[in-house]
């Protein structure tokens, strides 16, 4: 019997809503299904036909032991999505590389750890009156904050700089009507999509029901995918309505997305049948 290894960690942050579902889902597909955690040195990784990266939720506050056991279990595993997708997306400089590929990213500047920038000259060098300001490698909107440039602002800007590499972006209105768009790939097609409200550090997720891809969001989203689709088991495309009414890519989701499958469930059947055909094929 094959058996798939599902990626978490062992203090997570926030619960998984589909962490039950997608093992269940598998094992009544017939596969042996076992949660793991990528920061527990005992696993057995050898022993997993396929290694899907799911709620590994704390891989930033570690990246770098965090790829130093991808490449491990990559070694004895199918890893899922791939070690090289893993290295491309962790550190959100993708985003400036999507963005010179003409692709509508949102405005992004990406400061290196140690940095002298001010805060206060940024934005009114970029005229932003308001910024979201994020750690260029992160997950759970950790540490990411709306600022206006104010000194307390500056002072915690400083502080966030000083220890890691930094992203500042415009904070686009639109989102406060029309929030923010995640839109669900998995296994070569698109799913589905939520509404996500606005989410910055200490707040909690809230997501919309399943809603249907506009056709806006689905051209965006297999532009971006386009390059690496074959690579891929799962993405999230994470977007907003730019000021001209137009979609433009927020983030894009390769290691460890929520999928939102408990929404919709088409996308966990689709999700288990990938895994089936895969374990046929390791």
């Amino acid at each position: 019997m094959s058996d798939v290894h599902l990626v978490h960690c062992q203090q997570l942050p926030e619960p998984d809503p589909d962490a039950a579902l997608l093992r269940d889902a598998l094992v009544e597909a017939g596969l042996s299904a076992h949660w793991r955690a990528w920061d527990d040195d005992a696993v057995p990784w050898r022993d997993a036909t396929l290694t899907v990266l799911r709620s590994c939720w704390n891989y930033f506050r570690q990246p770098q032991d965090f790829l130093a056991w991808a490449e491990r279990a990559a070694r004895v595993s199918c890893l899922l999505n791939p070690l090289p997708v893993v290295r491309g997306n962790y550190h959100k400089r993708y985003l400036l590389e999507l963005a010179a590929r003409g692709l509508p990213v949102v405005p992004t500047r990406c400061l290196q750890r140690g940095s002298r920038a001010r805060l206060a000259e940024l934005l009114r060098h970029e005229r932003w009156a308001r910024a979201v300001v994020k750690p260029a490698v992160s997950a759970g909107s950790y540490e990411t904050f709306v600022c206006t440039g104010e000194p307390g602002e500056g002072e915690r800007f400083r502080a966030l700089l000083a220890g890691t590499d930094v992203l500042v972006q415009p904070y686009l209105e639109q989102v406060e009507q029309d929030g923010e768009r995640a839109v669900v790939w998995i296994d070569g097609a698109i799913s589905h999509a939520v509404r996500k409200n606005p989410r910055f550090a200490g707040a909690d997720e809230s997501v919309s029901d399943a809603l249907p891809v506009r056709p806006a969001e689905q051209e965006l989203a297999e532009t971006v995918l386009a390059p690496i689709a074959a690579e891929l088991l799962y993405a999230r495309v994470d977007m907003v309505r730019g000021p001209k009414g137009r979609p433009m890519l927020m983030e894009l989701e390769l290691i460890e997305p929520s999928l939102f499958l408990l929404q919709h469930p088409p996308a966990l059947q689709r999700l288990v049948a990938a895994l089936v055909r895969r374990c046929r094929t390791h």
